[in-house]
């Protein structure tokens, strides 16, 4: 691991709440979604963050920026922010660092609150409910992770075979 992955959430999931509630179970789906990011994205190369299966495709860089604008919609609607769609210039390890940390402050807040519908997503004319955020922002960032991880594949850069997902661990 080299120096800038080491204040980086999510190399694992942190431990599992004792509790089940909406709040635990909210955060350990953000949680999961972070450890998947992480190891997705981890070690990406120039030819890595090009690669796109055809012309009508994003690239993997497009999608890490795509995945970096739903975490901004999740932490926004932990913070009750409104979301404010704002063009940013970013390297990769800025987007990544910001999209694991975004993360990590959602599943916090998330972790020990007792009633998850007051966080809604706030757009400039209305507010949807946390509901969407699950079938939305988070599912959708889980299934793009899944595409990296293809991606990756396909450039001759798998992910480190050590991952655990089931476990978010990663063997020793």
């Amino acid at each position: 691991m080299n120096k800038n992955e080491d204040n980086l959430p999510y190399y694992q999931l942190p431990e599992y709440s004792k509790e089940f509630t909406a709040g635990t179970v909210a955060a350990r789906m953000v949680d999961a979604l972070g450890f998947r990011y992480y190891w997705s994205t981890y070690c990406l190369t120039p030819k890595d963050l090009a690669y796109k299966v055809n012309e009508e495709g994003k690239s993997s860089e497009e999608t890490i920026n795509h995945i970096y604008s739903l975490s901004k919609t999740i932490v926004n609607s932990t913070l009750k922010q409104p979301n404010i769609k704002e063009k940013e210039e970013l390297t990769y390890t800025e987007l990544r660092s910001k999209t694991l940390h975004n993360l990590k402050i959602a599943a916090d807040i998330l972790r020990t609150s007792d009633d998850i519908s007051q966080f809604q997503i706030i757009s400039a004319d209305r507010e949807i409910p946390f509901w969407n955020q699950i079938n939305g922002p988070i599912a959708d960032s889980i299934w793009h992770c899944g595409q990296l991880a293809v991606y990756r594949r396909s450039t001759g850069n798998p992910m480190n075979p050590k991952v655990n997902h089931f476990l978010g661990k990663v063997r020793g």
